[in-house]
């Protein structure tokens, strides 16, 4: 659902300043979307990276490094790939979680490498190495971040973005973002976060479903001086007939564990369940569709969580027999939904040992 007006005002701000300026951007996306379709757009939409014309110039001669993934392409093309191709001199890739080839699980360590198809040094940004060092970014020109999202403050890709620009700032490097759709940028919802709760996986005080871009978000962090040691040179390449009104089908799953559109719409509600003894389709090919326990008293569903190279290596209850629910073909509500959470607590009466991690459920939750 949308965040209502009277649910703005009566939010506590929790940094002076944060709050002002995120108001208006969900006041404009309330009031913009209160028609909003439930298809996508008739015309296509035009990702930044796409359009060469409007920041290729000014990378001739330059020194780049990028932080990219698998969802960084251009006609199937990766961005490393196409940049190359056009001259430009690459001499590093940073690397969020997943890796840069994406076949990473979620939360596991990332060590540096070399691409192989290009011999380019490839820098982890995901473990304890989560901002790139002076040494990382010595003789670098310019910082490419080109990276999809889904919208949802606990998706760490928006907080390797807060620390690069935070690197970029302090090393006196141009960061040029290259804006994608956000997925679930129809709408807004959920708390904002306090900042006693802030970490990897919540970082600014903004709500779960924050209705933003990454380049939205990124204008965002310089104007209300959320970067350490003040704003960093940024430049915000935008897309081409790109609306908050209409619901975006991305053409590359942005990680592993969200393979399809429900998955991506679902991921608000179903992510609160993972620090709790509920299995949210880890192991399965349907992460973050389905939800259960290896009780049949639970739900009449059944699903058995495996070992997936790429997926997911060691999910919750490998090889047990789940009993629960399969949201793929039902319909659902539109926002963040607690009923999945709140129904789980109420089923398994077991509120002493519900939450496996008390701490990493107040992170996601903010």
């Amino acid at each position: 659902m949308l965040l209502s007006i009277n649910h703005l005002k009566s939010t506590r701000p929790v940094a002076r300043g944060a709050f002002s300026l995120f108001q208006m951007f969900a006041l404009l996306l309330v009031l913009t979307n209160c028609n909003a379709q439930n298809n996508t757009a008739d015309g296509p939409v035009l990702p930044a990276a796409y359009q060469l014309n409007k920041y290729l110039p000014q990378l001739q001669g330059q020194h780049i490094a990028l932080v990219v993934n698998p969802t960084s392409e251009i006609n199937r093309t990766h961005l490393v790939d196409t940049l190359i191709s056009q001259g430009i001199n690459i001499l590093a890739i940073f690397a969020p979680e997943h890796g840069f080839r994406g076949t990473a699980d979620a939360g596991e360590k990332i060590d540096n490498s070399i691409d192989a198809k290009t011999g380019i040094k490839i820098i982890s940004l995901y473990g304890q190495h989560r901002k790139p060092t002076a040494e990382d970014l010595l003789g670098i020109d310019i910082l490419i971040f080109d990276v999809q999202d889904v919208g949802l403050r606990f998706y760490t890709y928006i907080s390797t973005m807060h620390y690069v620009m935070e690197a970029c700032a302090e090393n006196d490097v141009k960061m040029i973002v290259l804006d994608r759709p956000n997925p679930n940028g129809y709408y807004v919802d959920g708390p904002v976060l306090d900042l006693k709760f802030q970490s990897f996986v919540g970082m600014h005080p903004i709500p779960i479903v924050h209705g933003l871009t990454v380049g939205e978000l990124a204008l965002m962090i310089n104007g209300e001086n959320w970067l350490a040691d003040g704003p960093c040179k940024l430049e915000v390449v935008t897309m081409a007939d790109y609306t908050h009104n209409y619901r975006y089908s991305l053409p590359v799953k942005p990680s592993p564990n969200l393979p399809n559109d429900r998955a991506i719409q679902l991921y608000a509600s179903l992510c609160l369940l993972e620090p709790t003894l509920v299995s949210i389709g880890r192991g399965t090919t349907y992460p973050f569709q389905v939800y259960g326990y290896p009780d049949q008293s639970f739900g009449s569903f059944t699903f058995t969580p495996e070992s997936i190279e790429g997926m997911s290596k060691y999910p919750k209850y490998q090889d047990k027999t789940c009993y629960g629910s399969d949201l793929r073909s039902q319909t659902i509500e539109e926002g963040l939904n607690l009923k999945y959470l709140l129904d789980s607590y109420n089923n398994l009466a077991l509120a002493d040992s519900f939450f496996t991690s008390p701490s990493f459920f107040d992170k996601l939750a903010g």
